[in-house]
């Protein structure tokens, strides 16, 4: 039975939120709570980019190691040769990153408003075969291919270029809708005619910008299974992304779980998902962003299980199930970090010595692999963070210091 799989893009389109930011700490720690969630693959940034390769050899050495758990980690670059040629060459001992999306746009819109005569539909079809050539060439797994502005793009030319994609070596296309003008019933048809056409899966790339992400992520899905393919969904932890966001990762989980006729029709999660790390990673997600959740926030917002109208709080005191579609305590427990402590406490950080350092490790009942090293990790991430480091952050420092080491070439060893 084909299956549902879940691809999170939050450290590539999720970083590129406007007036946000992550550090490359920040980002190893997405990849972390991914890898606890049990999504199936990480979009972790831009391989090409001279700044993002100590963090890329950081996360491959990472998962070597098995700080990720099954995560796949994938690269993203443009349908350009060069950049995919550039890509491959960052590795972390003999391994390097096995899985890549190459991204180009197909519309005639953008090839007539971006492009502006620079390319046509033949070299556009040229540039993404010779990146997805470059990438087999370079020993990957397996590819995507990202037909940016994919809901403004016929299908007959979406089709051409999927088909195209396939045939040097692609295993997934990626429907991008970039400006989240697709609705639930177009998009569905979309995706079921494309797999059938195309024998592999179609991917959601989904924006928010009418409030519909999640629901054209879902009919997309449901496209594909009914074709016969696996789905490939595209999500950003708490919903973040440029614009207005793109599908948020909870709220797409919950849906194939929970909402009704899915299961009937056949839509089964492929993912070993554990959402006791839900409320950790929104929570966390949230922090590191500088972003407060909404307090109506799918599943983790303050007031996602709240009652207080008379005939709510009635029927929620006789049985929860009165009001809510799910168990609050699915999503396992809110952090309370050592960071958070009221009154006195001592803290871990850029200007903290070993003492301190030794004193909170001993408080969350931690032993460093390499305390020297952790010690420095500490500094230097809470330095690069600008912010108190949370219980996870410090337990990863703590279990892979060599690996996260990476992140600072030339300043610890």
């Amino acid at each position: 039975m084909p299956q549902i799989h879940f691809l999170d893009v939050t450290n590539r389109d999720g970083v590129q939120t406007a007036r946000t930011g992550l550090s490359k700490f920040g980002k190893t720690m997405v990849n972390f709570y991914l890898g606890r969630l049990g999504a199936a693959q990480s979009e972790i940034g831009f391989p090409f980019l001279f700044h993002e390769v100590p963090y890329v050899r950081a996360q491959i050495a990472l998962a070597e190691a098995g700080a990720f758990g099954s995560l796949r980690l994938s690269g993203w670059c443009r349908g350009v040769a060069q950049d995919v040629e550039q890509a491959v060459q960052v590795r972390a001992g003999d391994a390097g990153l096995a899985h890549y999306n190459l991204s180009i746009s197909t519309s005639d819109y953008m090839i007539a408003n971006k492009f502006r005569g620079r390319l046509d539909r033949d070299a556009i079809v040229r540039e993404m075969v010779a990146a997805a050539r470059a990438a087999k060439a370079g020993g990957a797994d397996t590819i995507g291919v990202n037909a940016e502005d994919g809901s403004r793009t016929d299908d007959a030319f979406l089709t051409e270029f999927a088909l195209a994609a396939k045939e040097a070596g692609a295993d997934r296309v990626r429907y991008c809708d970039t400006i989240g003008g697709d609705t639930p019933d177009r998009i569905g048809e979309r995706f079921s005619k494309l797999a059938s056409a195309v024998g592999m899966p179609v991917e959601t790339h989904c924006h928010n910008d009418l409030g519909l992400a999640v629901a054209n992520s879902v009919s997309g899905a449901l496209g594909d299974l009914e074709a016969g393919q696996d789905a490939w969904i595209n999500t950003c932890v708490n919903g973040i992304g440029e614009r207005s966001g793109n599908a948020d990762l909870l709220s797409t989980i919950l849906a194939f779980r929970h909402g009704f006729g899915l299961q009937e029709r056949g839509a089964e999660i492929g993912d070993p998902i554990d959402l006791s790390w839900a409320r950790r990673f929104a929570l966390w997600a949230s922090y590191a962003f500088g972003q407060p959740l909404p307090y109506n926030q799918v599943g983790v917002g303050r007031n996602a299980f709240a009652h207080e109208s008379g005939i709510h709080a009635d029927g929620a005191l006789k049985d929860h199930g009165n009001y809510e579609l799910y168990d609050e305590e699915t999503l396992g427990p809110f952090p309370d970090d050592w960071h958070t402590r009221p009154g006195r406490v001592v803290l871990t950080g850029e200007y903290g010595g070993k003492a301190g350092f030794r004193h909170v490790m001993d408080g969350l009942g931690v032993e460093p692999v390499d305390e020297d090293l952790a010690f420095k990790l500490v500094q230097l991430c809470n330095a690069q963070t600008g912010r108190p480091l949370t219980d996870d952050e410090l337990r990863l420092i703590a279990g892979y210091p060599r690996e996260l080491a990476l992140l600072f070439p030339g300043q610890v060893s």
